[in-house]
């Protein structure tokens, strides 16, 4: 069984909807449990860029502000509709949102 760890950089406004959003399409499922995901505080940083419509900040100016890194496990068949389900509900112009591949240990 193939799977992927996310992680998701989202203002903490946008959280409740993301986690709302991953269990609908059945990201977080491990085992006999369901909406499995973790987060944690984190400070970003970025310039947004001439012509972009930032969510937050102002062109070619630094911005700095508190997110949320939220982490959570994705089979390979669920990957496609998760990213979609995050881009739906996601402000940012440019979302990060890391795609990293888990090995089994088992």
């Amino acid at each position: 069984m193939e799977q992927f760890k996310l992680e998701i950089y989202i203002p903490e406004s946008h959280f409740k909807e993301l986690q709302r959003g991953l269990q609908s399409v059945d990201a977080g499922h491990i085992g006999n449990y369901d909406s499995c995901l973790s987060y944690s505080r984190v400070r970003g940083t970025w310039r947004p860029l001439d012509g972009s419509r930032p969510y937050i900040g102002e062109e070619n100016v630094i911005s700095e502000e508190d997110e949320l890194k939220v982490e959570v496990n994705v089979l390979k068949e669920n990957l496609g509709k998760t990213l979609q389900a995050i881009r739906r509900v996601h402000p940012y112009e440019e979302p990060l949102i890391n795609v990293i591949p888990l090995y089994s240990c088992t």
